[in-house]
């Protein structure tokens, strides 16, 4: 990791910075896909599947036999603790349910909102070097919970055409509804534009390499909404000499082995514990079975000593993390002055990996800095708010004029009209 004492804060948007994504290269290859799934529908998927997973398939569909067949796969241990899993999400989750009341703006103008599910959603799954069963849980049971009608599931087999077994007891847990067999680009296309198979959706979530990122961003220009802009994981861990040296290096070594273009930053007001820190990162990474990914991904990041816990806090708000790790023995004070950051974890002892497992919070959230503007995947994320109002006679007398005026001075005359035949039938 590169190490920097002491910056100013005109160097702080180059510490700030990600590793850098061209995905120009790779537009032209999405938009081939893209088109080809649209063009032929499923088989533009199996054939893309053959080419890029290696899987000859002729169904795209995953069977309940599949299904009871994963269940024998996967020991009753691994299913307790996705079921643990799955009702510590839940309970965060269901917490969130928005109620809605009716508010009197004027006598005669009442308005008011209601909470309804999107009735379709996609969620993609990636099932490459890591197979993400426990997305499943974050991305499944938010939907369940908003009432969503269909819950589609996509995600890459093996190459005999298999779906990791973790995945399909995780779906049927959290109560997916129909999961299908296609990864990557011809996944997304497959859930943006509807094939024989595949139902069309209308928003789609979850993570994916540069190419399902790139496919996600293209669709949602003009066919299906996404949960959000992402890329690659990172974590900032905020360290003062009472920190646990051992925890912090754990904590940026189970961020960095993401993948190659990973990034985790150690901010420190302590010299003595960076330098404790980064032995430690020696140490544990020689032990990782993904010590070459975790390495490329060291490569990328940084530990900085700054002066204060205050300048700590401030550069942390300027980088945005998706993951915040606040080991210092102030964190609660800390925690008050988090103003940019995906998901929180407080204290020696709340490590990231509980975030994304176990705890209940949802682990789907902004990267490269779209902490600023973008909350994580939640249980609004699946639902649309719809406004109501009803104005009575006395609503009409109340507004009718300020509307008049208004319209009439934005030269809108038939909004004008709107309201003024109104109010000349009420004084009538």
């Amino acid at each position: 990791m590169n190490i920097i004492k002491y910056p100013k804060q005109e160097e702080w948007a180059e510490i700030c910075q990600r590793p850098h994504l061209d995905i120009t290269q790779l537009q032209a290859t999405v938009n081939t896909v893209l088109s080809d799934v649209r063009t032929r529908g499923d088989e533009a998927v199996k054939e893309y599947e053959e080419r890029f997973d290696h899987a000859v398939l002729t169904s795209l569909a995953v069977t309940e036999a599949e299904i009871d067949e994963a269940e024998r796969l996967v020991s009753e241990e691994l299913k307790a603790a996705i079921v643990l899993a799955h009702e510590n999400i839940h309970q965060f989750h269901a917490a969130q349910k928005f109620e809605g009341h009716k508010i009197q703006t004027r006598e005669g103008v009442t308005c008011w909102q209601k909470s309804v599910a999107i009735e379709k959603v996609g969620l993609y799954i990636p099932g490459g070097t890591a197979p993400l069963f426990s997305t499943v849980l974050m991305l499944a049971t938010p939907a369940k919970i908003a009432g969503c009608r269909e819950i589609v599931l996509c995600t890459p087999p093996n190459r005999e055409g298999k779906v990791n077994p973790a995945i399909l007891v995780a779906a049927r847990v959290a109560g997916v509804s129909k999961i299908f067999k296609a990864g990557g680009v011809q996944a997304i296309g497959a859930m943006a534009y509807g094939t024989q198979s595949v139902p069309k959706v209308f928003k789609i979530f979850g993570p994916g390499n540069q190419y399902v990122m790139a496919a996600k961003q293209q669709v949602s220009l003009g066919e299906v909404a996404i949960d959000m802009p992402a890329g690659p994981s990172e974590v900032c861990v905020l360290a003062d000499e009472t920190a646990n040296p051992t925890f912090v290096a754990a904590d940026l070594l189970s961020q960095a082995e993401h993948g190659i273009d990973s990034q985790v930053l150690l901010i420190s007001t302590s010299e003595d514990m960076m330098q404790q820190v980064q032995a430690e990162v020696e140490r544990q990474l020689n032990l990782l079975p993904r010590k070459e990914i975790t390495q490329k991904a060291l490569e990328n990041s940084r530990m900085v000593l700054v002066a204060s816990a205050d300048e700590m806090m401030a550069l942390s708000n300027a980088y945005a993390p998706e993951h915040l790790i606040i080991q210092t023995k102030n964190y609660d004070e800390m925690a008050a002055q988090v103003v940019n950051a995906g998901s929180v974890f407080l204290g020696q002892y709340a490590c990231e990996s509980a975030g994304d497992y176990a705890s209940g919070t949802n682990h789907t959230l902004p990267t490269h800095g779209y902490a600023t503007a973008y909350s994580g995947v939640n249980l609004d994320s699946y639902c649309r708010k719809i406004t109501f109002q009803h104005l009575s006679e006395e609503g009409v007398r109340q507004i009718g004029h300020a509307v008049e005026l208004m319209a009439g001075a934005e030269q809108l005359d038939a909004h004008k009209n709107a309201m003024s035949v109104r109010l000349n039938a009420i004084e009538k």
